[in-house]
């Protein structure tokens, strides 16, 4: 139904029942419970066309801004939101940063404004949220879970854990809150992207920090203890530098942007930006050239060794920086053609992602639209289902460079 709404606009009810084939009394109850929750508005009436001397019947369309799902991507700088309708379309999308040793109540806080100015820009409400799906930084050693709305958000002073941010927001927004790493669901984003859902596929965005998802025979995997995918603080060199996990050596300390930029530095290279350093790539410049090099190596080195135990048909380099130096794909790819059998049927596709750095806000959305085969070990969050769920994410051609619209996943 919603559907149709979305295909042919207002309707009244006797047009939605013959085009969806739905009986009066079910289609009463669906139009009701979707009227209750602000997913359709009614319009107008067909009194200009009507013929005869009938009651003229009400016309039911979408509401245009009405907010259904929201998803969440807290990085390690930068929080991104991306909300949906109820027909699943990307209605309003942004990001807002903060500094990498920022508090979660300052995090929570730059979503909350982020959220308020999102309404300001698009008019989009939230009376009928169903559902936030929330993405935070790994490691996180929980497995994912759906968190009901709690009477009373925690105090601001005791918010200082994902559980206590998650619950802030099922209490500001009265909706079922699921909390996963974000990683995660950028890979999840990225495995229904395509011409078709991938099901083996290996996920590394190089950001902040280095982070993973991993799809192994059509589900993403979170491990037993939700730490599957975490690339980044495997040790690449054990005379590295400290890591924010509190060992040595971790490959984020040497692949991650931060990391990257100060190598730069190190090395005469005068770079403290994402913007600085594309245009020394842009002039070819031979040690930022090297730098890159070296980190894509190692990232082709930890993703090969995970590539030679799962064998997955693809693996995607995801991140703002992929967009800047495409020579990390490039030295990925060569590296783990290196590291795997010498045999052309066993090297994967390895390519740059899809989407854009909302992928984790767009995957968890894709979590609470739960209806991926993906998604089979996720709990069912206890108010995202309803109409609204069973399609895939419809998002403006502004928000990724390339989707698959009206797939269903």
């Amino acid at each position: 139904m919603l559907r149709t709404l979305r295909e042919q606009g207002a309707l009244s009810r006797s047009q939605i029942a013959r085009a969806v084939g739905l009986s009066r009394s079910t289609l009463s109850e669906i139009t009701a419970s979707l009227l209750q929750r602000g997913a359709i508005v009614v319009v107008d009436t067909d009194a200009a066309k009507r013929e005869g001397s009938g009651r003229p019947a009400e016309r039911l369309a979408l509401d245009p801004a009405s907010g259904q799902f929201m998803g969440v991507d807290f990085g390690h700088r930068r929080v991104c939101v991306a909300v949906a309708d109820a027909s699943h379309e990307i209605i309003a999308s942004g990001s807002e940063r903060y500094e990498d040793d920022a508090p979660w109540p300052q995090r929570l806080d730059a979503a909350f404004r982020l959220i308020d100015r999102l309404t300001d820009e698009t008019d989009v409400h939230y009376g009928a949220l169903q559902g936030v799906g929330i993405g935070v930084p790994g490691p996180h050693p929980v497995p994912p879970a759906a968190h009901p709305a709690p009477r009373q958000a925690p105090a601001a002073g005791l918010l200082d854990t994902v559980e206590d941010v998650g619950a802030a927001f099922a209490s500001r927004f009265d909706a079922s809150v699921l909390v996963d790493n974000n990683t995660r669901f950028a890979a999840l984003a990225e495995a229904i992207s395509g011409s078709g859902t991938v099901d083996d596929l290996i996920y590394v965005r190089v950001s902040d920090g280095v982070g993973g998802g991993v799809v192994v025979g059509g589900r993403l995997v979170t491990g037993s203890t939700g730490l599957a995918g975490e690339f980044g603080h495997v040790r690449v060199n054990v005379h590295g530098g400290s890591c924010r996990c509190g060992k040595n050596g971790c490959l984020e300390t040497v692949a991650s942007v931060p990391a990257i930029l100060a190598n730069c530095r190190a090395r005469g290279v005068p770079v403290d930006d994402l913007d600085e350093l594309r245009a020394a790539v842009e002039r070819s410049h031979p040690i930022v050239e090297q730098v890159l090099r070296a980190a894509a190596a190692a990232i082709g080195r930890v993703v090969g060794t995970a590539a030679m135990a799962l064998n997955p048909a693809e693996i995607v380099i995801g991140g703002e920086i992929v967009r800047v130096a495409p020579i990390i794909v490039q030295q990925v790819r060569a590296t783990i053609t290196y590291e795997l059998l010498p045999d052309a049927a066993s090297i994967p596709v390895v390519r740059a992602a899809e989407l854009s750095d909302d992928d984790g806000a767009l995957g968890a959305l894709a979590a609470l639209f739960h209806s991926s085969p993906l998604l089979a070990a996720y709990p069912e969050p206890a108010k995202a289902g309803g109409a609204g769920s069973g399609g895939g994410i419809r998002v403006p051609q502004t928000t990724i460079e390339r989707v698959s619209h009206g797939r269903h996943h």
